[in-house]
């Protein structure tokens, strides 16, 4: 049979319910990486990764609200990569969306793709063509 052991009435003494709380740590920073360098190997000019630092700055959310960065979010951009870096939770997926639509708009869509390649990484590479027999 199933015994009940009665839980102790020292465990719930004000002195001692820290062991109960959650810890209140600051959030761990965040970093997501969008790789461009295929494209950029085939064509420096072919995606302008400043601008799509821009459109990302422009249009990540931050509680329900575009242009909410503030210091939680950070944007950066060099040759062949962008770098989002969150000190609140963020949406990896939330990146992939806004970066089809950043390819969209640049009439890149056709041409490119966005691949998870790592747990904080997108890549974004050419589509695979092979020659049909003729």
């Amino acid at each position: 049979s199933l015994s009940v052991f009665p839980l102790p009435s020292f465990l719930f003494s004000p002195s001692s319910l820290f062991f109960f709380k959650m810890s209140k740590s600051k959030a761990s920073k965040t970093k997501f990486v969008i790789d461009c360098s295929e494209p950029h190997n085939e064509d420096a000019d072919l995606i302008d990764t400043e601008a799509f630092a821009t459109y990302l700055r422009e249009r990540i959310k931050v509680d329900g609200a575009r242009g909410n960065l503030g210091d939680n979010v950070k944007v950066t951009a060099d040759a062949t990569a962008i770098t989002v870096t969150a000190s609140i939770p963020f949406s990896k997926r939330q990146l992939k969306y806004l970066a089809k639509k950043f390819l969209k708009k640049e009439q890149l869509r056709d041409y490119l793709r966005v691949i998870a390649t790592k747990p904080t990484t997108y890549q974004l590479r050419f589509f695979n063509v092979t020659k049909g027999e003729e």
